[in-house]
């Protein structure tokens, strides 16, 4: 008998999608969810692109963000990494990925996907 392990199909978008248009709202995903991947439609900027933080503990024991976004970035994404900030545009047709649990759009469209 086969056994079907549905990790990666957990962790690329097979639990559901949002669409997010010039819209200055706060989306937080559905409970037990995080945005796992997030394309870009039309050219957007990012208010809010908040990290998943939940469990994540670098090797020398402290815990901080482990995927980028606008907070202050921390050791677990290397050293002199950037936050991202209001100014940066995304393009069309980018797809990035990660963990977040809210993201707000200053401007642009974005199809959002989310995982456990």
């Amino acid at each position: 008998m086969a056994y079907l392990d549905n990790t990666v199909e957990y962790g690329f978008g097979q639990l559901g999608s949002a669409y997010l248009r010039d819209a200055d709202t706060d989306f937080t995903p559905p409970s037990g969810l995080v945005v796992v991947a997030i394309t870009v439609i039309e050219t957007c900027e990012f208010n809010e692109l908040v990290a998943d933080t939940n469990g994540y503990t670098a090797a020398d024991g402290s815990e901080g963000v482990a995927y980028f976004g606008t907070e202050t970035q921390v050791g677990m994404n290397g050293t002199n990494a950037d936050p991202v900030n209001a100014l940066d545009d995304f393009p069309t047709g980018v797809t990035i990925y990660g963990r977040w649990t809210k993201v707000d759009i200053d401007q642009g469209k974005v199809i959002l996907y989310f995982g456990r």
